[in-house]
């Protein structure tokens, strides 16, 4: 390695294969299912090695100190936390794949933070609640996800990648993590969620990508609403 490879080493770059779901020792760690899948690549992706950066508007200042986040719409209990109330909520570890639909994978992550499941069943989710609208500090950027998605077992609010704090340009301190759909789904900078009986689109989704948004889903997956 070349003295200006050391200067530009990617942290987050991947250097070994993928593991199998087999090889996760401990009993702790929540396996997405999709990774014990023969073929963990969906149609039309590729894996990529990096973890790239994308987003709509760039990297929102997001002040640490006022951070919250809300639980709102169909619920019995309205609630809001502070990061570090936040923070000292039960946590979960997930073993994940991460499919976006610009086309790369990567493969093999660890997430840690708290299950959605948890937050639903703290705010009391009405029967009638159908979708989720995730709600960003991203200059009100949004998405909307189906109901059943967001409850998987395998989704969380994360603020920990492979052990480490969830950078800024990778959406922390905490961000929406939906293994089983693609990856614009697991909104960055999250700052609530807010519970509908109807679908909402999100930002994406009023441009043209799918409302649900399955990787598997027929032919090259479900990435817009128009194709």
């Amino acid at each position: 390695m070349s003295f200006l490879d050391k200067m530009f080493v990617d942290p987050n770059y991947q250097t070994d294969e993928p593991r199998n779901p087999q090889e996760i020792e401990d009993s702790e760690v929540i396996i997405s299912p999709d990774t014990r899948r023969e073929k963990r690549l969906p149609p039309g992706q590729s894996r990529t090695k990096k973890w790239p950066v994308l987003d709509a508007h760039g990297t929102p200042e997001v002040d640490l100190a006022t951070w919250s986040f809300e639980v709102e719409g169909l619920v019995e209990h309205p609630m809001t936390w502070s990061l570090d109330e936040f923070m000292q909520l039960p946590a979960v570890r997930v073993y994940a794949d991460f499919h976006c639909v610009t086309r790369w994978s990567r493969l093999d992550n660890v997430w840690s933070g708290v299950s959605t499941r948890d937050i639903a069943k703290l705010a009391g989710i009405k029967p009638e609640a159908k979708f989720v609208l995730a709600l960003a500090y991203d200059y009100g950027w949004t998405t909307n996800v189906p109901i059943e998605y967001f409850l998987k077992e395998d989704s969380l609010f994360a603020w920990a990648h492979d052990g480490a704090p969830i950078p800024p340009e990778h959406g922390g301190p905490v961000r929406l993590i939906i293994p089983q759909l693609y990856a614009w789904k697991s909104a960055k900078w999250v700052k609530g969620v807010r519970f509908l009986q109807e679908d909402h689109a999100g930002f994406w989704e009023q441009g043209g990508y799918h409302m649900r948004g399955v990787p598997w889903g027929p032919g090259d997956g479900e990435r817009f609403r128009w194709s």
